[in-house]
């Protein structure tokens, strides 16, 4: 291949990753499932043979599973709407950091199959689980308490809720019910 025809790389990406990669001793194919890329994507990356990559939902996912902002690298651009605040998103990296945690560590707790999952939760791109049983895995993961994992879930579902049309203020007295039998479910659990 000729000079002429080689591709511009950034060598600072390409270079921030393969030294995260090595400091956290993580797998290039761990990292690949987590940003949900092949093995061989990331072997080209690292290795400079094709650019570094400028797709928002790429460069976001190796920014989320490397703790930095997807700012930090030159190739992001930087979405036009702003990021929506999330209460159970914040609480669940409040949470994560709580334990002494990094991004790593928490997802190398969950299943491979999950994590890619998980990185889009954390970087806002989906939201937190619904799923009772789901919530009780990260739960059990943030060594977080009962109470802890009902007021997550119950916030979550009353976002759900609302989201999805319903009016929580007219129908007061179905949601307390249902909370409270969702309660004393909790507390069964222990």
């Amino acid at each position: 291949m000729s000079m002429k025809n080689k591709p511009i790389v950034n060598e600072k990406s390409s270079q921030k990753v393969a030294k995260f990669l090595e400091e956290n001793k993580l797998h290039k194919k761990d990292f690949a499932q987590m940003i949900g890329v092949t093995l061989s994507y990331v072997y080209n990356l690292i290795d400079e043979t094709i650019p570094f990559s400028s797709r928002a939902t790429t460069l976001e996912r190796i920014a989320t599973v490397m703790d930095i902002r997807p700012e930090d690298f030159i190739e992001y651009q930087i979405p036009q709407d702003p990021p929506v605040y999330n209460e159970n998103l914040e609480f669940l990296k409040d949470t994560i950091k709580h334990n002494n945690l990094s991004t790593v560590e928490f997802l190398k707790m969950f299943e491979r199959k999950k994590r890619l999952n998980l990185v889009d939760i954390l970087r806002g791109a989906k939201p937190l689980q619904i799923d009772f049983l789901e919530l009780k895995n990260i739960s059990d993961a943030l060594n977080m308490s009962n109470d802890e994992l009902y007021e997550l879930w119950q916030r979550r579902l009353l976002e759900f809720l609302t989201d999805g049309g319903f009016n929580v203020e007219k129908n007061k007295k179905l949601v307390e019910a249902m909370f409270n039998g969702a309660k004393e479910y909790v507390k069964s659990q222990k």
